[in-house]
């Protein structure tokens, strides 16, 4: 399920202050909640973001309004995991990007979802 466009709205950036430089940035999330779109349940979990920037950094204060609106979301951490990379990537067009969802256990399962952008040259 594919959330409305208005999130990625949400997503400000500002200028890398070294576009010349391979370097990356780390973004630890560690209160990320959506819901189960089965049993309507939460889904709590911690989002590390890590990325080398090309022309445009991500804003901090604007992804955290940005994650705040899966609160509400039902989606499958497949789903959602996916969905906030493109979402990033779409805004800040990185040279590349990794995602990984670590959800807590539920049912005695603990399920970790990585997804990674590199683009294609």
């Amino acid at each position: 399920m594919r959330h409305n466009m208005s999130f990625r709205s949400i997503l400000e950036t500002f200028p890398n202050p070294f576009p010349n430089r391979d370097y990356s940035i780390e973004t630890i999330c560690p209160e990320f909640t959506s819901v189960c779109p089965k049993t309507g349940q939460p889904d709590f979990g911690t989002l590390t973001l890590t990325y080398v920037p090309d022309q445009l950094c991500y804003e901090l204060k604007s992804l955290k309004l940005y994650l705040q609106q899966f609160r509400n979301h039902g989606a499958f951490y497949e789903a959602v995991t996916n969905q906030i990379l493109d979402d990033l990537v779409a805004v800040t067009k990185p040279r590349s990007m990794t995602l990984v969802g670590a959800f807590t256990p539920r049912g005695g399962i603990r399920t970790n979802v990585t997804v990674s952008y590199k683009p294609q040259i």
